[in-house]
C-alpha cells in the first residue's frame, strides 16, 4: 500500500481530500487512500452521515467543478462497495436526493454519474458468482470457505464488542471451525484400537499437507488444532503406533502454525503465497483487536482528528481478509461430501464429553505422574458458539445429507441400509448411535424415514447442563495464564478457557469441570458490562473484479499485544 497522503486530519478534511483526489473528467490521484476511507469511515462517521456531507458540499456554492469531483467520488463509493447501497436503504435514499438536486440545478450530465438503482443488480450477480465459488472437496478443506462471506460490519462489531453479540455470520464461522476441530477429534477416538486410532491420525496429517499446499491456512489450523488437543494427544498408546516420519509431518506444521514470535513462522510463510490463500482468521481477529487497542481512533483529546495511521493498519488487516472472498480456489466441489459434512460438522459436543470418550479410550494409570500435563499449543480459539437455526433448515440439511448417504452407502441400491453397510457410515459418522435404534421397526434394514426421524431428534438434544460451584465465563487471555488444576498453560486466540467471575480463578476448558479450588469472592471486582451499540452499520468490502494484488503486511508487535492488556479482553468477554 503506498504511503499515507495524510497523518492525520478532521472528518472533513479527509472527506475534502478524497474530492479532491479525482479531477472533472473522473481520473483518480490517490486511489488506495480514497478506497481505504470509503471502507473504514464508519469508525469515525456513519455512511449517512457521510452522504450528508458530500450532499451539502453539492449544494451550498459549490463550483461546476466541485459538484463533478463529488459525483466521480460517490460513483468510485458505489462501484468499489455496492452492498453498502444494497444492505442500506437509508444510505441509497440519500444519494438518489443528490441525484435529483443535482437534476433539479440543471446538472443532468454530473446526475448521470450515480447510478444507485444498478446496485442490486451488482449485488446480485456478485452474489451468484461467489456461491458456487464457496465450495471445497475433502483436499480443498471443509464448508469453511463456503461460508466465509463475512461484511467489514461483523469485523467491526467484533472488535468493538470483543465477543460475537449480534454477529451471526462471523459466530457460525467460528462454529464451523470448532466443528471441525471436534469432528476430528471423534473421528480419532471413534476407533477402539491404537494402531487404528494412529491410522485415522496419518490419514488427516495428509488431508493437513493438501491444504499446505493448496494455502488454506485457516482449515489447516483448525486440522492441526484437532489432533494437538489434548484429548488425542494424551493417547500414549495410539501416539507408539504412529511412525517416525509421520511425526516429523506433524512437529513441522506445529512448528509453522506456534505462536512464537506472534505466529511470525506462519506470517512469514503467508507472505510467499500468491493467488488463492486462506488466511488463519483468528489471527487476523487478534491483530485486529491489537491494533485498535493498541492505537487510539483520534490524535487529539477533543476526538477530532483521525488516527490515519490506525486507519492504514486496520484497512491492510481487512484487505487480506477481503481478498479471500474475492480470488476463490480453482477447486471443483464435491456436493454428496459436503452434505454428508454438514450434519456431521454441526453436531455439538462439550469438551468435556470428548475428552471423558478420550479417557474411555486409554484409561489414566493408577498412579499418575506428578508433573503437570503438557497443554496442547493449540486450543480452539473461539467459543463453541451454537446459533439458534431455523427448523426448516436443519431439516433441508438432514434431508440432503440422508440423500447423500444412501447415494454412496447403499450399495445395492434398494432404498435401504443393511447392517454391513451401516458400518460403512460410523466411519464417517462416529457419534452415530447402535444400529437397532436407527432401526425402529426392527426389520434389519434402515429406511430413509428412519434416518431422517434420528437425525431430526439428535439435532434437537439438549446438551449436557453443568452446574458448578464456581460462576464461569469464557475468557481472552492476552498475557501468560496458567490453569489452576493442572497446572498447565493456557493456550489459544480467543476465549482460551474459563474465569470465575466471582473469584478469578482461571483453568483450561477441560478442567473447569473437575477444579477442585473453594470459590472465594475477591476483594477487586470485574467489569462485566454490557458494551455500547455500534453507532454505525457498514458493509463494505471491494469488489473482486478491483481487488488490490500487493498489500502491505501488519505485524503487530509484543509491545501492541502489552499494550492491549488493559483494553477490551478484561471489559467485554
Amino acid at each position: 500500500m503506498d504511503p499515507l497522503p495524510l497523518d492525520s486530519g478532521t472528518v472533513d478534511e479527509v472527506v475534502d481530500f478524497c474530492i479532491q483526489s479525482f479531477d472533472s473528467e473522473g481520473t483518480i490521484k490517490n486511489p488506495s487512500f480514497v478506497k481505504m476511507f470509503l471502507m473504514m469511515h464508519p469508525w469515525y462517521i456513519s455512511s449517512t452521515d457521510l452522504s450528508k456531507k458530500l450532499l451539502l458540499q453539492s449544494q451550498e456554492g459549490s463550483t461546476e467543478d466541485i459538484r463533478a469531483k463529488i459525483c466521480h467520488l460517490v460513483k468510485y463509493w458505489i462501484s468499489e462497495f455496492p452492498v453498502e447501497f444494497d444492505l442500506n436503504p437509508a444510505l441509497a435514499d440519500q444519494i438518489k436526493d443528490l441525484r435529483e438536486n443535482l437534476n433539479t440545478g440543471g446538472n443532468e450530465t454530473q446526475s448521470q454519474l450515480i447510478d444507485v438503482e444498478s446496485v442490486s443488480v451488482i449485488c446480485l450477480h456478485l452474489f451468484a458468482s461467489m456461491v458456487p465459488q464457496r465450495t471445497f472437496n475433502i483436499h480443498g478443506t471443509f464448508p469453511l470457505h463456503k461460508s466465509f462471506f463475512i461484511v467489514f460490519q461483523d469485523y467491526h462489531s467484533f472488535v468493538m464488542h470483543g465477543c460475537t453479540v449480534d454477529n451471526p455470520i462471523l459466530e457460525r464461522f467460528i462454529t464451523l471451525f470448532n466443528s471441525v476441530s471436534q469432528w476430528i477429534q471423534l473421528m480419532v477416538l471413534s476407533k477402539p484400537t491404537a494402531p487404528q486410532r494412529a491410522a485415522v491420525i496419518a490419514h488427516f496429517l495428509q488431508v493437513a499437507q493438501k491444504l499446505l499446499e493448496l494455502q488454506n491456512f485457516n482449515t489447516l489450523m483448525a486440522v492441526v488444532g484437532g489432533l494437538n488437543n489434548s484429548s488425542i494427544s494424551r493417547l500414549k498408546e495410539t501416539q507408539g503406533n504412529i511412525s517416525n516420519e509421520t511425526n516429523k509431518i506433524f512437529n513441522s506444521l506445529l512448528d509453522l502454525l506456534t505462536s512464537f514470535g506472534n505466529y511470525s513462522r506462519y506470517r512469514r510463510r503467508f507472505a510467499e503465497c500468491t493467488g488463492f490463500r486462506f488466511p488463519i482468521l483468528a489471527v487476523n481477529l487478534k491483530d485486529l483487536i491489537a491494533v485498535h487497542v493498541a492505537l487510539a481512533d483520534w490524535t487529539d483529546p477533543q476526538k477530532t482528528r483521525v488516527n490515519l495511521t490506525k486507519t492504514q493498519q486496520l484497512y491492510a488487516i481487512l484487505q487480506e481478509l477481503a481478498l479471500v472472498q474475492n480470488n476463490p480456489p480453482n477447486i471443483e466441489p464435491n456436493t454428496d461430501l459436503l452434505n454428508l459434512l454438514t450434519v456431521s460438522l454441526d453436531q455439538y459436543h462439550t469438551e468435556e464429553e470428548i475428552y471423558q470418550l478420550s479417557l474411555q479410550r486409554e484409561p489414566r494409570a493408577a498412579k499418575p505422574a506428578v508433573t503437570p500435563k503438557q497443554p496442547s499449543m493449540i486450543d480452539e480459539w473461539a467459543a463453541s458458539v451454537k446459533p439458534k437455526a431455523d427448523p426448516a433448515i436443519i431439516s433441508n440439511h438432514i434431508e440432503k445429507m440422508v440423500d447423500s448417504v444412501f447415494k454412496n452407502f447403499d450399495t445395492n441400491g434398494d432404498g435401504s441400509i443393511s447392517r454391513e453397510e451401516f458400518e460403512c457410515i460410523r466411519n464417517n459418522f462416529p457419534y452415530l448411535s447402535k444400529f437397532g435404534e436407527l432401526d425402529k421397526n426392527q426389520d434389519g434394514q434402515i429406511s430413509r424415514e428412519e434416518m431422517i426421524d434420528y437425525f431430526m431428534k439428535a439435532s434437537s438434544l439438549l446438551n449436557c447442563k453443568m452446574g458448578f460451584i464456581h460462576t464461569f465465563i469464557e475468557t481472552t487471555y492476552v498475557k501468560p495464564t496458567f490453569c489452576e488444576h493442572c497446572a498447565g498453560f493456557i493456550w489459544g486466540f480467543y476465549k482460551q478457557g474459563y474465569k470465575c467471575k466471582v473469584c478469578g480463578v482461571n483453568c483450561h476448558k477441560a478442567c473447569h469441570g473437575r477444579l477442585t479450588v473453594e470459590c472465594r469472592k475477591r476483594t477487586k471486582s470485574i467489569s462485566h458490562e454490557t458494551p455500547p451499540l455500534l453507532k454505525s452499520r457498514s458493509y463494505s468490502f471491494p469488489l473482486p473484479s478491483n481487488a488490490p494484488s500487493n498489500l502491505q503486511n501488519t505485524v503487530i508487535t509484543e509491545e501492541d499485544v502489552e499494550a492491549a492488556e488493559q483494553g477490551v479482553f478484561d471489559c467485554h468477554l
